[in-house]
């Protein structure tokens, strides 16, 4: 039986492509033409070579001239990042960070007011009941407490009596109105960064919109859209202070940090350049209106309730250490309440503003190895539910600064008293010298907190009470800071990824400018040869 023969394979389909139709030679080209265009194609392939060569030359040179370079900033909540900051921004934009001063004028206040307002509430007969049961909910109280790893002693329950809470109560009552007056100010209705989240004890579901809407996606990068909280004070004041008897849980406050700025200081700064009468520049001062007034009026007041004996002693049987929060300005009230005060640089560093996603801040520097490198400095949340944020930016980054709160040895965490803060930063700090990610990453600690430590080694707290491990040695500041350098340090010899790697390791108090700047000079420099080196240009 013949075999069937098959059909022949189909032309390749050529032609069906006008581009590749129209590269190929003429059909009927002679010798002389195919040797002309094969000597314009190989003119044409050398000049699309060297104008490619000319525009990798130029992006190496521009990446020579100017790197960029993104510092990453960790660390658990309340441990100095924002503070951090707010450092680079006074050094390398101090023009911008001075013009934005205004606009922390009304987080300033409402930093006072609440801590006034926090005294009044650790004073009332009725909140001695409440500490028997209710250390895992005063956690609330955020910055404005801090909360001792032994508990409270029986001394929070029956102490001293202020003989005079009554009449501090009735004075100081204006302060609640202003706090809700401030708070609408920070997100008026008419902003639509303005973000109401739940009360201090949310439902499930509640709490998982809230979560979900403090995340929501950059369109443009796809990392969580940073957030400002400013926290609130325990939920108990309103009941212990109020006049009117309210039982209503005041709600935390959250601000998109994209105009805040910009909104504080129309609504807080200067009203006109000039009054029509005197031609002088006329201020907030001279509006009835303004919060000041309020503050001013309730001073003195404040002023005898910080300096009476016996509240001191019932702060200190509750242990409430309000000297050791973010926004503390209990000890500077005549000026803080002046009606004319504009707030200096520190007090702008020491304002508390809780940070929940991630704040960027870009600002150019100059050195004489770098010309015009744009940094890109993140602030990143610390709190425990934040941390799942942190790896989008693990990518692209060249250094991280870790900021370790060292005082914070006999302190728990807000979200989860159970937790020594110390110990929590420890654990932190392993899993990130450990992450395979960051093996190339640059990593700077900050020991912070330095001066709060050693007011409370001076003051006779044991660094043995809080960590077991530390034994009989000596209670003074060189013996313990020497242990947690060593402590820090020995982790990240055991556990990091990337056994050449240099450990920077400083002792700092980020409020202190002249100090700080120091050291973010010296990281600077280590930050800007190490990228070089990695760019192979030195």
């Amino acid at each position: 039986m013949p075999k069937e023969r098959l059909p022949p394979p189909p032309a390749p389909p050529i032609f069906s492509d006008p581009f590749a139709a129209a590269l190929l030679p003429p059909p009927d080209e002679s010798p002389d033409e195919r040797s002309r265009r094969i000597q314009r194609e190989h003119d044409a392939k050398r000049i699309s070579d060297s104008i490619d060569e000319q525009l990798q030359l130029e992006r190496f040179e521009r990446k020579k001239s100017r790197s960029d370079v993104n510092v990453l900033l960790l660390g658990q909540s309340e441990s100095g990042k924002s503070t951090t900051l707010k450092q680079f921004q006074l050094l390398y934009s101090p023009a911008t960070f001075h013009s934005e001063r205004i606009a922390w004028r009304a987080v300033i206040y409402l930093n006072l007011v609440r801590s006034v307002l926090r005294i009044l509430e650790a004073l009332a007969p009725e909140s001695d009941a409440l500490d028997e049961h209710d250390d895992l909910d005063s956690a609330e109280a955020g910055a404005d407490l801090v909360i001792s790893s032994n508990g409270r002693p029986p001394s929070a329950i029956l102490g001293t009596r202020v003989a005079k809470y009554e009449e501090y109560r009735r004075r100081l009552a204006p302060l609640v109105e202003l706090e809700e007056r401030l708070t609408r100010l920070l997100a008026a209705p008419d902003e639509d960064e303005a973000v109401r989240l739940p009360s201090s004890r949310p439902s499930l579901d509640s709490a998982r919109h809230s979560y979900r809407s403090s995340f929501e996606s950059n369109n443009h990068t796809g990392k969580p859209t940073p957030t400002i909280i400013i926290p609130q004070r325990h939920p108990q004041i309103q009941r212990s202070v109020s006049a009117n008897g309210s039982d209503a849980r005041p709600k935390e406050l959250a601000v998109r940090s994209g105009d805040w700025k910009r909104v504080f200081s129309l609504r807080m700064g200067y009203k006109s350049p000039k009054t029509p009468k005197s031609g002088e520049i006329e201020g907030w001062w001279v509006d009835p209106d303004d919060p000041v007034h309020t503050l001013h009026s309730c001073a003195r007041a404040m002023l005898e309730l910080w300096a009476d004996s016996q509240v001191r002693i019932r702060l200190d049987e509750k242990r409430l250490r309000l000297q050791e929060s973010s926004g503390f300005y209990l000890d500077e009230i005549p000026r803080i309440t002046a009606k004319k005060y504009i707030p200096t640089d520190e007090d702008v560093l020491k304002a508390r503003l809780k940070t929940t996603g991630v704040v960027e801040h870009t600002f150019v520097v100059n050195t004489s190895h770098n010309k015009g490198a744009h940094w890109r400095i993140y602030d990143v949340g610390g709190a425990r539910s934040q941390r799942q944020a942190w790896a989008p930016y693990f990518d692209d980054v060249n250094a991280i600064i870790f900021l370790a709160p060292i005082s914070a040895f006999d302190q728990v965490l807000a979200e989860d008293p159970r937790i020594n803060r110390l110990e929590d930063s420890l654990l932190l700090w392993k899993s990130l010298v450990s992450n395979p990610l960051l093996a190339k990453v640059n990593v700077i600690l900050f020991l912070n907190k330095c001066d709060l430590l050693q007011a409370k080694l001076d003051a006779g707290v044991r660094l043995s009470h809080h960590m077991y491990t530390y034994g009989d040695r000596p209670n003074d500041y060189e013996s313990v800071s020497k242990y947690f350098y060593n402590k820090f340090g020995a982790l990240h010899m055991s556990y990091s990824r990337n056994k050449e790697r240099a450990l920077n390791i400083h002792f700092t108090a980020v409020t202190d400018t002249r100090r700080t700047a120091t050291i973010i000079a010296s990281v600077r420099d280590m930050i800007i040869k190490s990228n070089l080196r990695t760019m192979r240009l030195v």
